[in-house]
């Protein structure tokens, strides 16, 4: 009997051990699928972000070829632009005489040279002396003989030459190149800009 008894408590204990490994083990196994269900997901996810991301970076890169070349077709529609500034006559010289004096008013030399292209001087050679008179007072600006290639605009030197301000279009243009595509950036892009003029000072 008590052989007996022993046995039937060693078998109840060896049974409760059993449940209790089963039940660990379904609990263990448990947690790990839902690591792997977690795992998974976040796998999942960060793919998706990349996804996104991928999609995100070629459709800003689409964007920027977009938004540069409208900034490019402005750029080269800008000599027609400038073009009808040289057609309206009245405009165009008093625009010269600003350039003029601001370029004056830069050089310290008092004997100075102005030079155009071929129209403008054709223009302005019979009306040089009171096109001139009042533009920098004190000093001196002859008229070049020989015209510069250039589209419009003047380029004012000293007579020695050792200065020079190149305020001829194509000249301002290079000069003011960053400038000038911030604005035009600006007034493509921008909900609210107030826009400063190319040959404003």
């Amino acid at each position: 009997e008590r052989a007996e008894k022993l046995a039937e408590e060693y078998h109840d204990r060896a049974q409760r051990a059993r449940q209790h490994i089963l039940e660990d083990a379904h609990e263990r196994l448990h947690i790990r699928e839902q690591n792997e269900v977690l795992a998974a997901q976040a796998d999942a996810e960060r793919l998706f972000r990349r996804q996104i991301q991928a999609s995100e970076l070629r459709l800003k890169s689409k964007l920027d070829k977009l938004r540069w070349q409208l900034i490019q077709s402005v750029v080269h529609e800008l000599p027609k632009r400038l073009q009808k500034v040289r057609d309206d006559r009245e405009s165009y010289l008093a625009l010269l005489h600003k350039l003029l004096v601001q370029a004056a008013e830069d050089i310290e030399s008092t004997a100075l040279v102005a030079e155009f292209n071929a129209s403008d001087l054709a223009y302005l050679k019979p009306r040089w002396e009171t096109f001139s008179a009042d533009i920098a007072p004190g000093k001196t600006i002859e008229l070049a003989a020989t015209p510069i290639h250039c589209s419009g605009g003047v380029l004012l030197r000293s007579r020695d030459n050792r200065i020079r301000i190149d305020n001829s279009f194509e000249g301002r243009i290079e000069r003011f190149q960053g400038a000038l595509l911030q604005v035009i950036t600006e007034r493509l892009f921008a909900a609210d800009i107030s826009l400063r003029g190319l040959f404003d000072d």
